[in-house]
């Protein structure tokens, strides 16, 4: 009763208070269901997936025409490459997989098989063998093809192993690949042991001769320097060298003989032969040979050498040359007592 005095009634009060919760709760379920029948949709349409689209028939077509049919499907290529026995089906399609027809979902990737032409040729085994070898085996085969098929890649890749400086370790293409038309051939070779050594005889006091025959022997690079023979000094011979007897060095250094001037009979002429070759990352074959006036050839040096200055004495009959043969190719003839005339790298 003293509710009423104020102006309030206790069981309208319930009542409101009691209609208002009701429609709270109902709200709340409400949004709560709305809530769950979106995310129930999003559920259904992410397991459903991409639409499904029919694989166009490319096969015999060009690739640019075929790549739009498959772009307009929201298809990708997955590209392979093959010889096949028509000229004329050079840049066609072959063969497809999943074959046209096919129903796939979008985005599937459709394997394409594309003609590269006939094969012209095989690439060669070059595995093992010289890398000079190689360069000159594959300048006589494309002259003999009568166009360049093959490109060497230069400069070559190099690395160092057990196997012997210069011998081929990897190619690619690897060996029987298909030609089918310009290939440039890459070739990993070998440098040698990364730290081969080897010991420095004694020279001093040696003749000329039995001092290139030495270095012959040790297949080490060497550069000469020549003198007049001083007084109580026999001509010809080796009067000192660096490094000393005994020394420990790398197979790409050089040894320093300095000799006194060999003393020439009539009719000989004596000199020191020089030529600089470019610089290579591994020892190279190299012979240095005389021509005598008759015809006949003798061996001077036949040893290792890692490009630059070489510098060879020499005692021969006037007439003669001296030849320099890197790998087995004569490289620079000279003709006794003549000025040495630089050969360029082209002619190299």
């Amino acid at each position: 009763m003293a509710f009423k005095n104020f102006g309030f009634d206790l069981e309208s009060l319930e009542d409101y208070m009691g209609n208002h919760l009701r429609l709270f709760i109902s709200f709340t379920i409400g949004l709560l269901v709305f809530v769950g029948l979106i995310a129930l949709s999003i559920f259904f349409i992410a397991v459903r997936g991409k639409e499904q689209v029919v694989v166009p028939d490319v096969t015999g077509k060009e690739l640019t025409q075929a790549l739009l049919e498959l772009q307009v499907k929201e298809l990708y290529p997955q590209i392979q490459l093959r010889s096949s026995q028509e000229g004329e089906e050079r840049g066609l399609i072959l063969e497809q997989d999943p074959k046209g027809g096919t129903i796939v979902k979008a985005e599937r990737r459709i394997g394409l098989v594309i003609s590269q032409g006939m094969a012209l040729d095989t690439v060669g085994n070059y595995l093992g063998k010289n890398v000079n070898d190689v360069r000159q085996e594959i300048q006589a085969r494309n002259a003999q093809a009568g166009n360049t098929l093959i490109t060497l890649k230069e400069p070559f890749m190099y690395q160092y192993s057990g196997e012997t400086a210069g011998l081929v370790l990897q190619q690619n293409p690897s060996p029987d690949s298909e030609i089918t038309g310009h290939t440039t051939l890459e070739l990993v070779v070998s440098r040698g042991q990364e730290n081969a050594r080897l010991t420095v005889p004694n020279f001093t006091g040696l003749s000329i001769q039995d001092a290139l025959s030495r270095l012959s022997q040790l297949k080490a690079s060497f550069i000469f320097t020549m003198r007049n023979a001083a007084e109580g000094e026999s001509p010809g011979m080796v009067s000192s060298q660096n490094p000393a007897n005994g020394t420990e060095i790398y197979t790409t250094d050089k040894i320093t003989l300095n000799v006194t001037a060999p003393a020439p009979a009539p009719g000989e002429t004596a000199g020191l032969f020089r030529f600089n070759l470019p610089a290579s990352p591994y020892p190279l074959p190299m012979t240095v040979e005389a021509e005598l006036p008759n015809g006949t050839r003798q061996q001077i040096v036949n040893t290792n050498h890692s490009g630059g200055e070489i510098t060879v004495p020499y005692r021969l009959p006037n007439g003669s040359s001296v030849i320099l043969s890197v790998v087995g190719r004569e490289i620079y003839r000279q003709a006794i007592a003549a000025q040495v005339e630089p050969l360029s790298m082209d002619e190299l």
